[in-house]
């Protein structure tokens, strides 16, 4: 396991970009590591030559290399996460690559994805209760057996914090919103109902995200697509 950190470790001092790292300043993407530069298709050819390794991703977590906390989520092995490993990365959260990375790539996969969401969603920190709504986002994609009432839950939830004016969080709050409505033809229409009882709300969080949301759901490309897809039973 050290040789093959050490060795992710070269590769990463070797692929950094330090023009990159300007430009994805440009994108809001600021951390208290030290940026490389990597793009996600090189990590991710990365991770798939050092394999699946729990130890691997604990060490490269702690590595001080912002790149490295999305190999970390990259290389982890899934039935090996725990809740405290959860609580513990989550609070290390501190720009929305490494959350929306990590969420979508190791936690939402976890037994432990929908009570976190739903967690994480009460709590204050910016980027923790943003991955709340991005494993909300991303469970709906990925797990495919959830039946729309189980996904449904999440709207209560999503109209609470609807009003939430932090950047990072509002637009989890309509990336949930969007995948969602775009799973099928019931929750599409269920999605658009959701997003017009927000849109009653006077705030101008609520109005931005449901704006964006029904231009999207309501969308010919959207309604053209789930005109074949069935629900979830």
């Amino acid at each position: 396991m050290e040789k093959k950190y050490k060795e992710i470790i070269r590769e990463l001092k070797k692929f950094s970009n330090p023009n990159a790292v300007k430009r994805i300043a440009y994108f809001g993407i600021r951390s208290k590591d030290k940026l490389m530069g990597l793009s996600i298709p090189r990590m991710t050819k990365i991770a798939k030559e050092a394999g699946r390794n729990h130890q691997l991703a604990q060490k490269l977590w702690k590595s001080g290399i912002h790149e490295g906390k999305i190999l970390a989520a990259m290389v982890d092995e899934i039935d090996k996460v725990t809740e405290r490993q959860m609580e513990s990365w989550v609070k290390d959260f501190d720009s929305w690559d490494v959350c929306d990375q990590v969420c979508s790539r190791l936690f939402d996969k976890t037994p432990y994805a929908y009570k976190k969401a739903f967690a994480w969603s009460k709590r204050k920190e910016e980027f923790v209760k943003r991955a709340g709504f991005v494993l909300m986002a991303t469970l709906s994609v990925h797990d495919k057996e959830a039946s729309d009432a189980k996904l449904m839950r999440f709207f209560p939830t999503i109209k609470r914090e609807s009003t939430d004016e932090r950047n990072y969080v509002k637009k989890a709050v309509n990336w949930a919103i969007r995948q969602i409505g775009k799973r099928n033809k019931n929750l599409n229409k269920e999605a658009i109902k959701l997003s017009k009882e927000i849109q009653k709300i006077d705030s101008k969080a609520a109005r931005w995200i449901t704006a964006d949301a029904l231009r999207e759901l309501k969308s010919e490309a959207v309604q053209k697509r789930l005109s074949s897809v069935r629900p979830t039973k």
